[in-house]
């Protein structure tokens, strides 16, 4: 039944007003995508039922494809508030929820449908439906999935970007969760007694293959200062340990701490970093570098550290090149993140998965608000939170590497996959959107 959904030519604020003026039903069914959906008059009876059970302002369902793969979509939460949540291609609104909505002083070109369900958000969450109502031909995405999942740094998207942050903005000025340059502690950089100036933290499992050009990458930094560097040798098998005990016997800035034995649960990566941070080894600040990545120069500590110092931070991000396991940069390349404001970036981080690395903290504030132990989210978690208290200092630089082979944990993900990472960060949005609230 292709006539029961009202297909938007764009996502468009225009659009979707001139959608809505076509119908007289109490629910509107919003083609949102690429594609051909069909649903079957039973079926679109069906989600219409549910619809007047439920006081839900929208509601969306999972769906198959016509070559029979399965969407199994993901429930929306409060912290759903990223602009890639993934609704399906079909949604059903509350007609005169959407018209009201509609009457806000709004007019987006790209952001317009971004705008309207976080404004009927206002009314209730999104229902998301557990039962698949429909099929779609769908227009399979010409880019990689690499190009796509960073399309929120591509310069060419930059103005709908834009777009995107005021629709949130407004959205979190609606809710009383807005974060403001005023609202920021002060910190002191000289709280505090510490072995060294930096550690460069490096957790690791099982990583023969990349971890001795990890821990050379961060022996070889050039400071003026004194720095470690503290790997948390994750309960490794493959040879990791018996490199590092190598390395270390070597280089007596290398500190390697074992998570334990077996008899315990193994910490997540989360777990990892509380331990290093935590131990009488830190420095006064603690930067990230992953086992399988390196520093892109020797200067890239003295860098961050001059950061931290310069504007008075209790955190700092800087800037990646995606690379091949042998440096050859892949696409997009950098990855800047400069849709980061000073003013406005803790609420923009809101709508986008990540923040950027490589990352580092003073360590002070990363000691007492910890780390979840988990192995996805653990950074983005802290850096939510470190955002709404303190300031954030970006280096928009290249300062890392990011590199890609076939062992990455994010490698090639199962759809199953990527939802259960997705809705733990929506889940780590709900929390910081209620903390912000308090």
């Amino acid at each position: 039944m292709q006539n029961e959904y009202i297909r938007l030519s764009g996502l468009s604020s225009e659009t979707i007003r001139e959608a809505v003026a076509m119908t007289d039903r109490k629910y509107t069914l919003l083609c949102i995508a690429d594609g051909h959906p069909y649903i079957s008059r039973q079926n679109l009876h069906r989600w219409e039922q549910i619809m007047d059970m439920s006081s839900a302002p929208l509601s969306y369902c999972d769906y198959t494809e016509t070559d029979g793969t399965h969407h199994s979509l993901i429930p929306y939460q409060e912290g759903s508030v990223r602009d890639d949540f993934d609704f399906g291609p079909l949604v059903m609104v509350r007609t005169a929820l959407l018209r009201e909505v509609l009457t806000e002083p709004a007019d987006y070109n790209a952001a317009g449908w971004y705008f309207c369900r976080l404004m009927l958000t206002l009314h209730g969450l999104p229902l998301h439906i557990p039962e698949t109502l429909y099929s779609m031909t769908v227009k399979k995405p010409e880019a990689d999935r690499e190009t796509t999942h960073f399309a929120y740094v591509n310069p060419r998207n930059r103005e709908s970007q834009i777009e995107m942050e005021d629709a949130v903005t407004r959205y979190l000025r609606k809710i009383n969760a807005l974060v403001t340059p005023s609202s920021r502690q002060t910190i002191s950089l000289s709280e505090g007694d510490f072995p060294v100036e930096a550690s460069v933290v490096i957790p690791v499992k099982n990583r023969v293959r990349t971890i001795r050009d990890a821990v050379g990458s961060a022996l070889s930094q050039e400071t003026p200062f004194a720095f470690n560097v503290i790997v948390v040798d994750n309960r490794s098998t493959d040879g990791t340990s018996e490199i590092l005990g190598e390395l270390a016997a070597a280089d007596s800035r290398l500190v390697v701490i074992s998570t334990g034995s077996n008899d315990t649960p193994a910490p997540g990566i989360g777990g990892c970093w509380n331990i290093a941070v935590n131990s009488p080894y830190c420095g006064r600040f603690a930067v990230q570098l992953d086992s399988d990545d390196i520093y892109s120069s020797p200067a890239t500590l003295s860098t961050i550290v001059r950061k931290f110092r310069v504007e008075n931070c209790a955190m700092v991000i800087g800037s990646y090149t995606l690379t091949d396991i042998e440096g050859n940069i892949l696409p997009p390349g950098l990855i800047d993140h400069s849709e980061w404001t000073d003013e406005n970036g803790p609420n923009n981080a809101l709508r986008i998965n990540g923040l950027g690395a490589p990352r580092a903290f003073y360590t002070p504030v990363v000691r007492k608000i910890g780390f979840p132990d988990v192995c996805y989210g653990e950074d983005y978690a802290m850096g939510l939170a470190i955002s709404r208290s303190y300031k954030i200092g970006r280096i928009y630089d290249s300062l890392y590497l990011c590199r890609r082979w076939e062992d990455n944990t994010d490698h090639a993900l199962s759809q199953e996959r990527m939802n259960r990472n997705n809705l733990y960060k929506d889940f780590l949005r709900t929390l910081e959107l209620k903390a912000r609230m308090k």
